[in-house]
């Protein structure tokens, strides 16, 4: 890049794309700052640097073999492996509703066998696209993430050697809960509006082992404000300890 010095000699940046081109290189990432009408949602930027996934090899390398296959970056991954250890001496199966191609499923899937569990893993999803949007939801549609089949997320599950792996396909739980083994001791619901968290938390919290785990994916993100809102109606329950994870997930865990 290119600069023009000023009367005394400076260089001076021409435009903000100059800016931020100096600044990435000499190691400074930019972001644009945005606040919500309401104040609700704001660019988060935290300042912890320890990055535990950076150093797992065994999780980088299934990172890499599912990261085309899922929406779910490495950091909300990462917590779903190591959550998907943790209730590795809990008894109950482990449940995935809202598949999308299947990447976050087959690496909890990877992670249960190589932490020695025997439990049986079940990924739910239309594959024909969200459901049960509503008015209580600001952004997505029915039909959105359409593009992928249960047939095509079943032959990844079965091309990386995973035997206790059932796709079903149907909406949940009207459709496809009657064929999910219980109990339950680690559930991901990512599912994007809120009438479909709704009806899967219900079906799911009574057949959750105590100290099992819900993870709700899509909690901290604004196009998401109907997770936001049914979370947040559920998070004070007494028989549960509610956490916020900065990665914009939701952690439910039964007491």
């Amino acid at each position: 890049m290119q600069l023009q010095p000023d009367k005394a000699g400076h260089p001076v940046t021409q435009n903000l794309a100059d800016i931020v081109s100096l600044l990435n290189k000499n190691g400074y990432v930019v972001r644009k700052k945005t606040v919500s009408a309401d104040n609700s949602h704001q660019t988060i930027m935290p300042v912890a640097t320890y990055c535990p996934w950076a150093l797992d090899s065994k999780f980088i390398e299934i990172y890499e073999n599912i990261r085309s296959l899922t929406c779910v970056d490495v950091y909300r991954l990462h917590s779903l492996w190591n959550l998907t250890a943790q209730v590795r001496n809990l008894q109950g199966a482990i449940l995935e509703v809202g598949v999308w191609k299947g990447g976050s499923g087959i690496l909890m899937a990877t992670r249960a066998e190589q932490t020695g569990q025997d439990a049986a893993v079940y990924l739910c999803d239309t594959f024909t696209g969200i459901v049960k949007t509503s008015d209580r939801d600001n952004h997505h549609l029915d039909g959105d993430f359409n593009d992928t089949s249960a047939a095509q997320v079943k032959a990844d599950v079965l091309s990386r050697g995973l035997d206790r792996v059932a796709v079903l396909k149907g909406v949940f739980p009207e459709e496809t809960a009657a064929l999910v083994g219980v109990p339950l001791k680690l559930a991901h619901i990512d599912v994007d509006v809120y009438e479909s968290a709704r009806s899967t938390f219900a079906w799911i919290w009574p057949r959750m082992v105590s100290g099992g785990v819900i993870v709700f994916d899509d909690y901290g993100f604004a196009s998401c404000r109907g997770i936001t809102r049914f979370v947040n109606e559920i998070s004070g329950r007494n028989d549960a300890t509610f956490i916020y994870n900065l990665t914009g997930q939701a952690i439910l865990i039964k007491r």
